[in-house]
Formats: structure tokens, sequence, C-alpha cells
């Protein structure tokens, strides 16, 4: 007796192929991968050593694939920071999202900037070094950075909660305390072991200085 042949699982027979992505849909993570791979070069041997075989080899690509996406590595280089610094400032934004007055925003986005740094410990280098690397970028990110501080510093002044300060003199506020988060960085966290905080002294006196200087 001869047995008949068994036959495919109803599912497997009927499954549909699986869609091949085509270039377009794989572009975002493609770039994103670059970008990730770019900042983790520069942030450990700086933009001058970052060539773009560095880069490549970090992003498990192709040299000739990283032309299907910027068209030169300074063509990277200028959008590096612009593209870490908007996730930099979003996820301040979100930190200080409902915050009470201005003191209360200003310790939550002064410690969410230093929590970013902690998990990116690439960016202060790509911030730092991006003024000679890619200097039209620098420019515009703290531009935008100032503008935003200067807008908060602004509502601050109109609910009171800032005296004896106009308008003009604002925007020399805000990159004053820009500033400050700079050279703070530069001290207590530059040569810090990974994953270090900033000492909670430091906020403190940061936070003191402000109430201060403000009232």
């Amino acid at each position: 007796m001869i047995k008949p042949k068994p036959t495919a699982p109803v599912a497997a027979a009927t499954q549909a192929p699986r869609k091949r992505q085509s270039r377009q849909d794989l572009l975002p993570a493609a770039r994103e991968t670059i970008f990730n791979a770019a900042a983790q070069v520069v942030g450990e041997v700086g933009y001058e050593r970052a060539s773009i075989k560095r880069i490549t080899q970090a992003a498990g690509i192709a040299e000739g694939t990283f032309y299907l996406y910027f068209e030169s590595r300074q063509s990277l280089f200028d959008q590096l920071l612009p593209h870490f610094g908007s996730d930099m400032l979003a996820f301040v934004a979100r930190r200080i999202a409902g915050a009470r007055d201005i003191f209360d925003m200003e310790e939550r986005g002064f410690r969410a900037f230093f929590l970013f740094l902690k998990d990116n410990r690439w960016f202060f280098r790509v911030l730092t070094e991006a003024e000679v690397a890619a200097p039209l970028a620098y420019a515009e990110h703290f531009r935008l950075l100032a503008e935003g501080y200067r807008r908060a510093l602004s509502r601050g002044i109109e609910r009171g909660e800032i005296s004896d300060y106009d308008s003009e003199e604002i925007e020399t506020v805000a990159y004053v305390l820009m500033a400050a988060r700079h050279y703070l960085h530069l001290r207590y966290l530059r040569d810090a072991p990974s994953g270090a905080d900033l000492p909670e002294k430091v906020v403190q006196t940061y936070l003191k200085l402000l109430r201060g200087g403000f009232r």
C-alpha cells in the first residue's frame, strides 16, 4: 500500500512572502547608524581623526555605502551636531515640562543636561570641537539654545520671578548660564569615571547662586 505524501500545513501554504525592503525604507535606519557611529568615533578621537574609514568600520558598513547618504565627511560633520543637539534639547524639554516656576525649571534643566551627558559621553566633544570642524552647525546650535533660554527667562520676568533684569539683559544671562554648564562639566565630569554624576553639592551651589542673583 502506497502511503500518500504528507501535505504541507495550511498556514505554511498560505503564508505570504515577506516583502523586501527598498533602499528608501532602509534610509532612516541607515542614516541613524552612521550618525551614531560618527558620534562615537568623534567622541573617542575627535573630528580631525574621525575618517570615513573609522566611521564606516564602527557602523559596520562598506565605505561606498557611506556616500549613498552623505556627499562627504564634511557633509556628515555639518549635520552631526544639529542631529544630536536636537535630541539633547528635546530630552531637556521633556524634563522641564510642567515646572512650577523659573527656579524649578532651571533645576530640572540643569540636571537634565548633565544626565544627557552622562548617558552620551561623546556629546561634549561633538559639541565643543564643532566650533572648528563644523562652525555653521555650531553657531546655529547655540543660537537655538540661547533663544530658547531667553524665552524661558523672559517668562520668568513676566511672572515676577526674576527681578532687576530687563529684556535686553536676559540674553546675556542666558549665555552666562550656558557657560556655567560648560565649565562645570570640564571641572567635575570630563575626566571622571564613566557613569559619574555631577556632585550634588555642585548642583546646590549653582541653584543657590541662581536664586541669589535672580532676586
